[in-house]
C-alpha cells in the first residue's frame, strides 16, 4: 500500500504546474509620478481660414501623485485609479491672421493642472504574474490659461490683449505596464493621450488695413490635446515593505508551502527586447517692430513664426538564444 502511494505521489510531481499567475495584485495602493511630452491648443479664428494655422505647440512637464484600487481574478486584473498632476507648460504662435491685410495677434496658451478618473483592466503575466500590462479610459480635466495679444497697429503702439482662465472636462486613454519590485513596491511607465474641448473666449479688437476698417472685439473657441509619459512608484497597502521577492515562493503567496519552485526545463530558449527613443523639436523666429524708424524692438511683437518636425527617431534590438545542452 505505501509503494502505491509513493508511486502516485511521484506521478503527481511530475505533472506539476506552475499556476499562470501566483503575484496578487489586488488591494488599494499610492504613489506618485513624473513625466513630460507635448500638446497642442487651437485656436478657431473668426474673420476666416489662418495663414498661420490658429495653432500653438506647448512643450509639457508633469508631476503628481495617484491612488487606485485593483482586483484580480486569475491573470486579468481590473482597477480604478484617481490621479492628479501639474503642468510647467506654455507655447505661442501667431493666429487670427485671415490674411496680411488683417494685423494678426499672438495666441499664447498653457495647462497648470489635470486630473483624471479612469478604469483599467490589465494581464499579469511572466513566471510569478508580477507584470502587469494594463489599458485605461476614463475622464480627464484641466486647467489652461494664456492670451490673446493683438501685434502693432503702428510704431510703438501696443494693442489690448484678452486673457483666459478656464477649467474643461474632456477624456483620457492610455497603456501601460507595470512591474513589481518588491510586495509593496511597484514601478510603471505609461502614455496617454488627453482631448480637450473648449469654451469660446473673447478676441481683441484689430485692424484691415484694405479697406481701412476696425474689425471689433470678437470670440474665439479652444479645443486641446496631449501626448504624456511619465514614469510612477507606487506603495501597495497591506504588504511588508521590506520584504524581498523570492524566485521560489511568490510574496503575495496564500502560503508559502503551497507554490512549487519552477522546474527546470531543458530546450531551446530565446530572450528579445527593443528600445526606442522619440525626440522632437520645433525653432520659432520673432518678428519685432521698428523703433525710431531703424532699430528692431524684440518687446513689440509683430509676428512669430515656428518651424515644425524636427523630430528625431532611433533604437535598437536585441536577442538572446539558449541552445539546448546538459544541465551541469
Amino acid at each position: 500500500m505505501a509503494l502505491v502511494t509513493t508511486g502516485t505521489a511521484m506521478a503527481n510531481l511530475g505533472r506539476q504546474v506552475l499556476p499562470p499567475a501566483v503575484w496578487n495584485w489586488s488591494g488599494g495602493y499610492i504613489g506618485g509620478h513624473g513625466g513630460g511630452g507635448y500638446g497642442r491648443t487651437s485656436f478657431s479664428n473668426p474673420f476666416g481660414p489662418s495663414i498661420y494655422g490658429d495653432v500653438v505647440d506647448v512643450p509639457s512637464f508633469v508631476a503628481g501623485g495617484q491612488i487606485g484600487y485593483n482586483w484580480q481574478t486569475n491573470s486579468w486584473v481590473l482597477g480604478l485609479e484617481l490621479d492628479g498632476s501639474t503642468a510647467a507648460a506654455n507655447g505661442s504662435n501667431t493666429c487670427l491672421a485671415a490674411s496680411h491685410l488683417i494685423v494678426s495677434a499672438n495666441c499664447n496658451a498653457g495647462p497648470n493642472l489635470f486630473a483624471t478618473g479612469t478604469g483599467r483592466i490589465g494581464y499579469a503575466f511572466g513566471a510569478l504574474g508580477r507584470t502587469l500590462a494594463y489599458l485605461k479610459a476614463g475622464i480627464a480635466w484641466q486647467n489652461n490659461r494664456g492670451d490673446v495679444v493683438n501685434n502693432v497697429q503702428g510704431k510703438s503702439e501696443r494693442h489690448e490683449k484678452t486673457h483666459f482662465d478656464y477649467g474643461q472636462v474632456g477624456g483620457v486613454i492610455g497603456l501601460g505596464v507595470e512591474q513589481a519590485l518588491t510586495p509593496a513596491w511597484s514601478v510603471s511607465v505609461e502614455y496617454d493621450y488627453l482631448h480637450f474641448g473648449g469654451p469660446s473666449v473673447a478676441t481683441p479688437s484689430t485692424v484691415q488695413l484694405t479697406p481701412l476698417a476696425i474689425l471689433p472685439a470678437n470670440t474665439t473657441s479652444l479645443s486641446s490635446n496631449y501626448h504624456i509619459g511619465r514614469v510612477g512608484l507606487n506603495y501597495h497597502f497591506g504588504a511588508d515593505p521590506e520584504a524581498a521577492p523570492k524566485s521560489d515562493v511568490p510574496p503575495y503567496a496564500t502560503s508559502a508551502g503551497s507554490v512549487p519552485p519552477i522546474p527546470y526545463a531543458p530546450g531551446w530558449s530565446f530572450e528579445g527586447g527593443s528600445r526606442l527613443w522619440l525626440s522632437r523639436g520645433r525653432f520659432q523666429w520673432d518678428h519685432g517692430a521698428f523703433y525710431n524708424d531703424s532699430a528692431l524692438d524684440p518687446s513689440i511683437l509683430v509676428s512669430r513664426l515656428t518651424y515644425h518636425g524636427l523630430n528625431g527617431l532611433s533604437g535598437e534590438v536585441f536577442g538572446r538564444v539558449d541552445v539546448p545542452g546538459e544541465r551541469s
